[in-house]
């Protein structure tokens, strides 16, 4: 037992100093040579190899590229797993098409391997939860790929409600089938959600509906709608509801973003890009690699995602997905702010995580090369200032 005590608080203290020849603070200029030093699981100072001394005793990591750790905006890893086989499949759940009270967090799997992977390729947070498919699936949650217990890895629960406007959500159920059908069926939960929102605000509610309770929250505002609509006229009907509502919103996969680019920007919505390499077809059948850069000219924040996938691994790399959009028109350090600050800004947690700050959550990248060249190794991973992982 002491022993254990003396490892955890060695943890909890663990003083660090990360090096690399370009430093990333996503917080202004790059700084070449630069240093990061960490304390007690936050950064502490940040600054060029110049001004910055490096106590002794303090553990010395050197890398050529130093980013804050990425962040994968969406993805479904914990729920959805390595093998592909029922019993770790837990991303959809097909009983009914409409299912708000649904928590991402009964079902993730801190030991699931793909939460490792993602790791080891340089994620530090994931907004994880239940998949496209249905009308609504349930809530997200953002976790670290740390720990071994939900809890553990938690940092936010209840974070977004994930949706679906578009053809996806027939080829999963029998009811609602057209889109017009699957929309009256959200009207109507919205409508009943603003009138039990209107008697929970008088007291008139014991809080053990759940579906209600949590409509009801978006309906105030304490949850933001992460609406899966790849084509224009989904894209549209979601910007539609939302005006009609008020609720907060984030649009995600948004394949036919640019054809709409003018009304998403005049509504101010976000939008988490669909995976750049994703396969064309159905819904995303014009998808184009250029899409973040559009949206980025236009000043509409993104971010990417591995989102889901039908087939093994199961998962995507964001950090492939972003290079993609950088060689597309987005360019480098474009793609590394929307993989990092204006993740962390769309989700709600920038004064967290997303930028090299001091005070901020200890967690860093380290790279041999360009963040976004295929051969380009992650030479360390830093999360909450203690090294998780070291790849050969």
């Amino acid at each position: 037992m002491m022993f254990a005590v003396s490892l955890f608080a060695d943890t909890a203290e663990a003083q660090i100093a990360v090096k690399g020849e370009t430093v990333y603070t996503m917080n202004g200029n790059a700084i070449t040579n630069g240093v990061v030093l960490i304390s007690d699981g936050k950064i502490e100072r940040v600054g060029p190899e110049s001004r910055v001394r490096i106590p002794s005793g303090y553990e010395v990591h050197e890398a050529k590229v130093v980013t804050p750790g990425l962040i994968d905006a969406r993805s479904v890893v914990g729920l959805a797993g390595y093998y592909n086989q029922d019993h770790d499949q837990d991303q959809l759940e097909t009983s009914s098409a409409v299912q708000p009270e649904l928590r991402a967090s009964d079902s993730y799997n801190a030991r699931e391997f793909l939460v490792e992977y993602l790791k080891d390729h340089g994620v530090t947070t994931i907004q994880t939860g239940h998949g496209p498919g249905a009308v609504i699936s349930g809530q997200m949650m953002i976790v670290k790929p740390i720990g071994t217990t939900v809890d553990q890895a938690l940092v936010q629960d209840g974070t977004m409600l994930s949706m679906t406007l578009g053809s996806g959500v027939r080829s999963n159920f029998s009811s609602p089938g057209t889109r017009s059908k699957a929309v009256a069926v959200l009207r109507q939960e919205l409508i009943r959600a603003k009138d039990y929102a209107e008697k929970r605000a008088e007291g008139d509610s014991d809080g053990t509906d759940l579906k209600s309770e949590v409509l009801a929250d978006l309906i105030d505002g304490n949850i933001t709608a992460l609406v899966n609509a790849q084509t224009a006229q989904d894209i549209n009907t979601a910007l539609r509801i939302q005006e009609e509502f008020g609720f907060k919103m984030v649009l995600e996969g948004a394949a036919e973003a640019y054809l709409l680019i003018d009304e998403i920007k005049e509504a101010g919505i976000p939008v988490i890009i669909h995976p750049t390499m994703a396969r064309p077809g159905g819904d995303m059948k014009n998808i184009s690699f250029e899409t973040a850069a559009k949206l980025q000219e236009a000043g509409i924040p993104i971010a990417f995602q591995s989102g889901y996938e039908g087939y093994v691994p199961k998962t995507r790399v964001v950090r492939y997905e972003a290079g993609i959009a950088a060689a597309n028109g987005l360019g480098m350090e474009n793609a590394l702010h929307a993989l990092t600050a204006g993740a962390a800004e769309i989700l709600g947690i920038a004064d967290r995580v997303g930028s090299l700050e001091r005070g901020k959550d200890a967690d860093i990248a380290m790279f041999d090369g360009d963040p976004f060249e295929y051969l380009t190794h992650v030479k360390g991973v830093i999360i909450n200032g203690e090294v998780v992982s070291m790849p050969e």
